[in-house]
């Protein structure tokens, strides 16, 4: 790693261009930090994906998961939806903020059709452009060929290409240099930790910036497909989004480390931290989630012929932790009169809280656990 060539610079008609290099090659991994990072990392991961296995209805909680993911990695692009705003019906969102709550809505299905396709589908250049045009779909960015590698240059930063911070390679080798991550995913001849591919895998395709727009956002969806695709994890439970908003400058900054000063080394020690901080995140999520649900099924029991119905409203508020009385009606299948008595009884409780402060139209949310997501 010590030899580590990032790429270099090729002279454009009026710019510069970066080439990286290639990276399915031989690679000797002799940093003793870096392997103990590693391999903290690892038991942290080990950890979360075990304590995932045994959590049941787990696909209730990976969805609130996605959601948070959603709103942090477009976040980082500048969109603003926070999760009560993701949580809301398109209808109740304000007009100027529909915008930024479709990105964060198109993010959720990207991901989740993603995950799905895994299942017949390969990590691949095929699954990679197909992300990308359900992202983009229909939203800021659906004119700037939506599951198409780019046919021309772009750049990061700057007005204009000419004071750009970075120009990325010329779209002629986007070809080659997606073939190349292709290969070097699957590749498995060469010994290559698990956890430091998917941390190269994202830094090359970023460094590629292989669509004209989006691409901050597929990369960062790359890093949890990479890992559910080689079965490093069993169900989609790790996002490093929160991590990379959080510290935002030193993420960009150690990305550009990488190509400005070969330092590979940096950007690895950078994202097996987040992995460690997320996983050990994550797991206490989980089991703050297992506390609360022993919790509410405690208080549930208490109330006798009406406790079915009850269950049915908290199996809606798990997957989506904010309802209104209509919703309570149609989920338990009741009528208005008895969502009121339902809504009150949750109340009571301290399951739901009253968010909106009208009398009409009234939003409630299972604030303990929305809170745990926060």
């Amino acid at each position: 790693m010590k030899n580590f060539q990032s790429g270099h610079l090729i002279q454009q008609t009026q710019y510069k261009s970066f080439q990286p290099s290639l990276i399915d090659r031989v690679w000797v991994m002799d940093d003793m930090n870096l392997l103990q990072l590693l391999g903290q990392a690892d038991r942290e991961l080990g950890r979360l994906d075990m304590y995932s296995e045994y959590i049941p209805n787990i696909d209730l909680f990976i969805r609130m998961h996605v959601l948070k993911e959603a709103t942090q990695s477009s976040k980082i692009e500048g969109t603003q939806t926070n999760m009560e705003e993701a949580l809301l019906e398109k209808e109740d969102v304000a007009l100027d903020k529909r915008d930024d709550w479709e990105e964060v809505q198109n993010y959720v299905a990207a991901m989740n059709e993603a995950v799905t396709k895994l299942q017949t589908l390969p990590f691949s250049a095929r699954l990679i452009r197909e992300t990308h045009k359900t992202l983009m779909q229909g939203v800021r960015g659906k004119h700037k060929q939506p599951g198409e590698f780019r046919h021309s240059q772009n750049w990061i930063g700057g007005a204009s290409i000419n004071d750009a911070i970075f120009v990325p390679p010329a779209h002629s080798s986007i070809g080659e240099l997606i073939g190349d991550i292709e290969k070097f995913v699957h590749n498995d001849q060469q010994y290559f930790p698990e956890l430091l591919k998917a941390a190269l895998v994202h830094y090359q395709f970023e460094t590629i910036h292989p669509f004209l727009d989006g691409n901050g956002r597929v990369g960062r969806l790359l890093i949890t497909l990479y890992l559910v695709s080689r079965g490093i994890l069993k169900q989609p439970v790790l996002y490093l989004s929160d991590f990379f908003e959080r510290n935002r400058q030193h993420y960009y900054d150690n990305l550009m480390r990488v190509r400005e000063k070969n330092d590979l080394l940096q950007w690895f020690k950078f994202f097996l931290v987040g992995v460690i901080e997320t996983a050990r995140s994550s797991t206490m999520t989980f089991d703050n989630i297992l506390k609360l649900q022993k919790q509410v099924e405690v208080q549930l029991q208490t109330l006798g012929s009406r406790a079915a119905n009850a269950q049915k409203v908290m199996y809606y508020l798990y997957q989506r932790p904010m309802i209104d009385a209509a919703k309570v009606g149609e989920v338990a299948g009741v009528s208005p009169a008895s969502a009121y008595k339902l809504i009150a009884d949750l109340e009571r409780f301290g399951i739901l809280k009253e968010i909106t402060g009208g009398k009409r139209g009234k939003m409630y949310t299972f604030e303990a656990y929305l809170k745990l997501f926060r």
